[in-house]
């Protein structure tokens, strides 16, 4: 992340207010406050892996049960608690397989979890992928690298719906048989094997093809959450009144199109569309913090007032 002392010192204005840019602080302190959401998301991830491999290798439990077993498709907390990937549910109900009870239960308990605080917070706060791709799009930032074409965002519904329409025509989850997640977990777990392969494809894709172009663009899981995401109560609000346009944290955003301010002011001030991951990266960057968390009904209720 990286913000020019030049651009801070910019004479434009906008709203009658002049437009400043992002400083990183030289303390340690500041640094900590401006990547507080990168640090929690960082932990977060790291600690699912760790109760994965901890009650694999070491024998993690508590109430006499393995902490977390299973993988990110469908595993049990405390040996009582299912966890199912909806999504994987989902292609495995289309391909015909039928599931247990407790399956169910698990993916509609996931569902309704990622449904309140946002979809895609899934990719941003829990994918073990995400940090790979974030390392690339940090790496090709400092190198300067470009994208090679482009292609639409909208691509990864398309491999949504191929991935159910496959599950159906093959009798199997599709996705689940290529997914980089399903094969991290198998690294990480088991130990070295081919689907390391698989992963530096991701990060050579995103660093040299197009940033974040997995998660962005092509991966199905993604999409599935951002359909989820788009009736999320908790999003991201924007004060059209305090922002000067200094465009920073499109600038750090990895889904910059959801940050199109004409789109949050027709939205009541908030960010609406279901590709925004909630990783919270644009509201520390903000200089004139006009950009927070906040639940969509005081968003609602705010616009009604303001209206009336």
């Amino acid at each position: 992340m990286h913000f020019s002392s030049d651009q801070a010192n910019t004479a434009r204005t906008w709203n009658g207010k002049p437009v400043r840019h992002c400083e990183i602080p030289a303390s340690w302190s500041g640094k900590l406050r401006i990547w507080r959401y990168i640090v929690l998301r960082r932990l977060t991830q790291l600690l699912a892996l760790l109760l994965f491999l901890g009650s694999f290798h070491w024998g993690w439990s508590a109430l006499g049960a393995p902490l977390l077993q299973g993988n990110y498709s469908a595993s049990e907390l405390l040996g009582r608690i299912p966890l199912a990937d909806p999504f994987a549910v989902l292609q495995q109900l289309v391909a015909g397989h039928m599931l247990a009870t407790e399956v169910l239960l698990g993916a509609a308990m996931i569902l309704l979890f990622y449904i309140f605080v946002g979809g895609r917070v899934w990719c941003a706060w829990f994918c073990p992928i995400n940090p790979i791709t974030d390392f690339a799009a940090w790496l090709r930032a400092r190198l300067g690298i470009r994208d090679s074409f482009q292609i639409s965002r909208r691509v990864r519904y398309w491999v949504l719906g191929l991935s159910v329409v496959l599950s159906l025509l093959t009798g199997v989850a599709a996705f689940e048989w290529v997914s980089p997640i399903s094969m991290l977990h198998r690294e990480v777990i088991f130990g070295l094997g081919m689907g390391w392969i698989m992963l530096i494809g991701v990060f050579l894709f995103d660093l040299l093809v197009i940033r974040h172009g997995w998660c962005g663009h092509l991966c199905p899981l993604g999409a599935f959450y951002a359909l989820a995401g788009r009736i999320a109560p908790l999003r991201v609000r924007f004060d059209a009144n305090a922002c000067t346009r200094c465009g920073d944290c499109a600038r750090i955003c990895p889904e910059p199109q959801v940050l199109n301010f004409a789109h949050m002011e027709r939205n009541g001030g908030m960010v609406a569309a279901g590709e925004c991951s909630n990783c919270g990266r644009c509201t520390p960057v903000c200089p004139e913090n006009c950009l927070y968390f906040d639940w969509r009904w005081s968003v609602v209720r705010a616009t009604k007032t303001t209206h009336h």
